[in-house]
């Protein structure tokens, strides 16, 4: 099985993540060069990447955001 992530791995990671923070801002997009992860916005701003993982017949992703000392 592969890294790629698919159109319906990013259905369930954005239904997950509008669930768990209460929030139907919250989209996911594939991303145009990168197929191993989509792109995580609020609203127009994107906030991060969730990757996909398949590692030793486990499949996870993962959310990966940076907060920049000037946006505290």
């Amino acid at each position: 099985m592969s890294n790629d992530i698919t159109p319906d791995d990013i259905a369930k990671v954005q239904a997950h993540l509008r669930k768990t923070f209460g929030s139907e801002a919250i989209t996911l997009r594939a991303r145009a060069k990168a197929k191993d992860s989509a792109e995580v916005l609020v609203g127009d701003e994107f906030i991060g990447l969730v990757y996909r993982d398949f590692d030793e017949g486990e499949l996870s992703f993962h959310f990966e955001m940076a907060i920049l000392s000037e946006d505290l």
